[in-house]
């Protein structure tokens, strides 16, 4: 697995599988074939600038989401300040 972290905070953003290509710029983030007409997708709000690309993650929490862990290449600790979104929805 690979994972994109926000430098400054930690918190693990995106969980990718080895095979996904990244292409992090100083504009953006690209996820799948930056050459393709279509990548997976394109993250805009992130870039080089303020996120950090770990590769061969072999310790992911099972119930891993965006923002729900910090990540510091080594460790994951849980973020004390998240919440769970569906739980929001139900109120």
């Amino acid at each position: 697995m690979k994972t994109i972290v926000e430098t400054s905070s930690k918190l693990s953003k995106f969980l990718l599988a080895d095979d996904v290509e990244v292409v992090s710029t100083t504009t953006e983030i690209t996820v799948g074939n930056p050459q393709a007409s279509n990548p997976a997708y394109i993250i805009g709000c992130h870039s080089s600038a303020d996120t950090t690309l770990y590769t061969n993650v072999t310790n992911a929490p099972s119930n891993w989401s965006g923002n729900r862990y910090k990540f510091d290449g080594t460790t994951w600790t849980a973020n004390p300040d998240w919440v769970d979104p569906t739980l929001e929805d139900e109120e």
